[in-house]
């Protein structure tokens, strides 16, 4: 939901830098059975989150019901991280934004399994990265420190939600928002940032 508006806002400022970084609620399927009990009732309480998100989204894209009668588990986060931060290190910042936006996609409107490396090696191909080296940046051991830098950075921050908009490591903005409230919040952070270095 938010990804779309914050292309937009971050079209519209273009001397702003926009970093991604990993975050994950669960990025195990340990995680899920953690959170909610069992993973029958993680799939059935997150699905409940989409209808509730799919309200506010501009297009209402979101497909809860398909993705309740899929029949592999609700999918875990780390593979999708992974995938992200190994078209990082293929195309930087651009590569990471096109394949996280791919694989929201593939994951709530064709409610594909994105835990399965197949899916992600298709989300891959279909934003142009070369599939051989993503695959090996993929499985790397630098990929995967580099999701677990991201993951302990965000503990650190205090961040809770997905997306968490972070500024100058210390202005934090939860939850999604319309570009307004978005752009609003860019606004007080640069005024602070100026009134601190005065």
């Amino acid at each position: 939901m938010a990804s779309p508006r914050l292309r937009r806002v971050a079209a519209r400022h273009p001397e702003i830098r926009f970093v991604h970084r990993c975050f994950a609620l669960a990025p195990t399927p340990e995680a899920i059975v953690a959170l909610f009990g069992s993973k029958e009732r993680g799939k059935a309480e997150i699905l409940e989150h989409w209808r509730m998100a799919n309200r506010y989204d501009d297009e209402h894209r979101f497909r809860p019901d398909l993705m309740a009668t899929r029949p592999f588990d609700y999918p875990y986060s780390l593979p999708g991280l992974r995938a992200c931060k190994a078209a990082e290190v293929l195309g930087g910042q651009a590569a990471h934004w096109d394949l996280f936006d791919r694989i929201q996609q593939a994951h709530l409107i064709e409610c594909r399994n994105i835990a399965d490396e197949t899916v992600l090696r298709e989300c891959a191909a279909d934003v142009g990265l070369n599939v051989q080296a993503w695959e090996e940046a993929y499985r790397s051991q630098t990929v995967l420190d580099a999701v677990r830098a991201d993951l302990s950075r965000a503990r650190e921050l205090g961040v809770w939600a997905v997306p968490t908009l972070v500024a100058a490591g210390e202005y934090l903005s939860s939850g999604a928002r319309s570009e307004a409230q978005y752009e609003a919040w860019l606004h007080a952070v640069e005024e602070r940032l100026a009134r601190t270095s005065q």
